[in-house]
Formats: C-alpha cells, sequence, structure tokens
C-alpha cells in the first residue's frame, strides 16, 4: 500500500511542470512554481524552480532577495548554459538577464540599491544593470590567475573584494569601482574564500586555513582574529558592522556546531546558541533568528533557531546530497525563508513562509541600508 507522504514525494518528483527554454538575453521564462507538503513537518513548500534544470541560489551575503520589488537574483542553466535571471516572487516568471561566455553561477551579487548586479565571466569581474544589456567591466583576472567564488560588494557600492589563486597561491584583490583600479591586500598559499566587506568599515573578512582574518582597504593590516579554538565552516556580519556571526566547528569529536559572535574591535569572543550541526546559516535582519540547514544524515532539516531561547524549530526536510548547497536565507523582512537542494532531481529552489513564526523586521532592516 502506497502512503499518502510516498504519493506526495512521486508528485514532487514526477509531476512538476518544465520551463520552456531560453535562448537569449531577455527570454521570458513560465513559471514553474510547484506546491508541496514536507514530508517530515507537513508544512506547506513552494518550489520555485524547475528541478529538470540546475537552479543556483547565492548565499545570503550575496543578498539575492530583494528588498523591494519582489524579485530574486539566481543562476540556472536553463538554456544549456548558466546565465543570471530574475525570478518575480509574485508571477513566478524569470527573465533571463545575462548572454555570458562562461558565468560562474556561484559568483552572482546584488549590488547596493538592487538597480543590478555582478557576477564573473570567465576571468572578469562584471557588473550589470536590470535596466539594460550594458555590461560593465570591474576587474580582469591578473594574468595566470583565476577568480574564486565569490565576489562581495561593500555597502555605498565604491568597493568589490574578490580572490585570485594560481596554482597555491591565493591572494585578496580590492577593486575601486568609481576608479577602475585594484589593489592586493593579502596573499599566502593557503586558500581563501569568502571574502566580506565590512559594512561602514574600509576592510574584508575572509577565510583561510578554517580561521577568520581581516585585511584593511589600506593593505597595512592583514591578521588573523582570535576566534575560539577549532574551524570556522562560515561567518557573516551583524547588520552594523560591529560584530560578526560565525559558525564554529569544534576539534573534538563529538561536539556540537555552535553560533559565535565576535567582536574585532574589542577581541571579545562569545557564544551565541549551539546548533544541531548546522551546516550553513544565515540571521535576519535583527539577528534575532537564525536559519541553519543540518549536516544530519538521519535529519536533514531546515531549522529556525530563536536566540532569545536558543531553541530550534524544524521547518522541513532539505535531503540535499550536500548540505553545504542549501544556503538557507530569510527574505529581508524576515517573513519568508528560501533554500537550495537536489530533493526532487537537479538543484532547485524553495521558498516557505515563516510569518507566523518570525516577526516582521521591515523597519529594522531598513535602519542598515
Amino acid at each position: 500500500m502506497i502512503s499518502r507522504r510516498s504519493l506526495l514525494a512521486v508528485a514532487a518528483s514526477s509531476f512538476a511542470p518544465t520551463f520552456l527554454r531560453a535562448a537569449a538575453r531577455g527570454s521570458l521564462i513560465a513559471s514553474a512554481f510547484f506546491r508541496y507538503e514536507d514530508l517530515a513537518t507537513e508544512l506547506p513548500v513552494l518550489r520555485l524552480t524547475d528541478p529538470n534544470s540546475t537552479a543556483i541560489l547565492p548565499a545570503a551575503a550575496a543578498l539575492p532577495v530583494a528588498r523591494k520589488g519582489g524579485f530574486l537574483l539566481y543562476a540556472s542553466d536553463l538554456s544549456g548554459r548558466f546565465e543570471g535571471y530574475r525570478m518575480d516572487l509574485k508571477k513566478g516568471e524569470s527573465r533571463q538577464l545575462t548572454e555570458a561566455a562562461d558565468l560562474d553561477p556561484q559568483s552572482l551579487v546584488m549590488v547596493p540599491g538592487e538597480a543590478g548586479f555582478c557576477y564573473f565571466d570567465g576571468g572578469r569581474l562584471m557588473s550589470q544593470l536590470f535596466t539594460g544589456a550594458r555590461t560593465t567591466q570591474w576587474l580582469k583576472a591578473s594574468e595566470g590567475f583565476e577568480l574564486v567564488p565569490s565576489a562581495a560588494v561593500s555597502v555605498d557600492g565604491l568597493f568589490s573584494a574578490v580572490i585570485e589563486k594560481k596554482a597555491a597561491v591565493h591572494r585578496l584583490r580590492l577593486v575601486n569601482v568609481r576608479l577602475g583600479t585594484s589593489t592586493t591586500l593579502a596573499e599566502d598559499d593557503e586558500p581563501m574564500l569568502e571574502p566580506s566587506v565590512r559594512p561602514k568599515r574600509a576592510s574584508v573578512l575572509y577565510r583561510r586555513g578554517g580561521s577568520l582574518y581581516l585585511a584593511n582597504f589600506d593593505g597595512k593590516q592583514n591578521y588573523r582574529l582570535k576566534t575560539l579554538d577549532g574551524s570556522v565552516a562560515q561567518a557573516q556580519w551583524s547588520p552594523d558592522g560591529r560584530s560578526l556571526l560565525y559558525l564554529h566547528v569544534p576539534s573534538e569529536a563529538g561536539k556540537l556546531r555552535s553560533i559565535r559572535e565576535f567582536t574585532p574591535d574589542t577581541n571579545e569572543d562569545r557564544a551565541v546558541a549551539d546548533t544541531t550541526q548546522f551546516a550553513a546559516f544565515a540571521r535576519n535582519a535583527d539577528a534575532s533568528v537564525f536559519v541553519g540547514a543540518s549536516i544530519s544524515k538521519a535529519s536533514p532539516y531546515v531549522l529556525l533557531l530563536a536566540r532569545a531561547v536558543k531553541r530550534e524549530l524544524t521547518l522541513c526536510e532539505h535531503r540535499a546530497s550536500n548540505p553545504a548547497m542549501v544556503h538557507p536565507q530569510f527574505s529581508p523582512n524576515s517573513q519568508q525563508v528560501f533554500f537550495s537542494s537536489d530533493l526532487h532531481g537537479k538543484p532547485a529552489i524553495y521558498r516557505m513562509d515563516v510569518e507566523k513564526l518570525v516577526s516582521d523586521t521591515a523597519q529594522t532592516e531598513a535602519l542598515y541600508k
């Protein structure tokens, strides 16, 4: 006898609508919205993209969900190769934005003011407005180097930070967008990952060898932050840039991963909450609630974690083959959660409404624009 839950699983994977194939920039793609009931919690989940093609949800730091306009920036190979797309979150329609030679699907970043976005096209960092097809080259990788996902843009839109690599050599580069110049802030043989421009400060955070480093724009300081012993899986600045929240991985086997907060100006490091082994997390606009993706094979869940009470609530299963791909994140007003999974085939993007669980932070979020 086939259970109701089994039927739901079959329906979600087998009877999903199929996107029309896009051919060129500006092509409009029909909605592939598909609503289903989660098998673990029976809460409604909306799948936004068709799992017959690959859709890549940028990480929360790339700000892919618009504060205004109700749209999502993402990458897809729907046209036969990866391109950037903009989805209307009410209608579900997507419009192809780019015609890139070699777009890196992990590199899309919304620029401040949401007028456009930037991305890697081969060895170039490109920017483009949503309202036009004209592209601008911000940076070309140095001879023999390649760009490492992902890019970061300062809150004023005047600077971008990227990482280049050549064999074992990695280096952090700062791009002055207005002047079209670039400088090297740090270089090392250890892999460098995930640059993040500090809000309202002239410095760039990055991961190196499981630790966090901070490099000043002037290149005079580049130092390791004194976070708790162990390694750092992910980090995100607080809304005001005074501190950073990071996912701590203990060196001792069997101990729980936790979210911690570090203040660079005072070297204060304090615990926020233990997690059920998050692979990735994101904060809401006021950092009062976190959303995470569990690495547990027995409980592959997307969860909410309330900072005040340090308790988790299961939203749904993600069942991603690699939990690091889930990229859980809030909408700017904290009323929806977005995540990625290959639960139903190829990687797709999903959304859940959480307005009954998380307070609306639209006014709070506006303070940090």
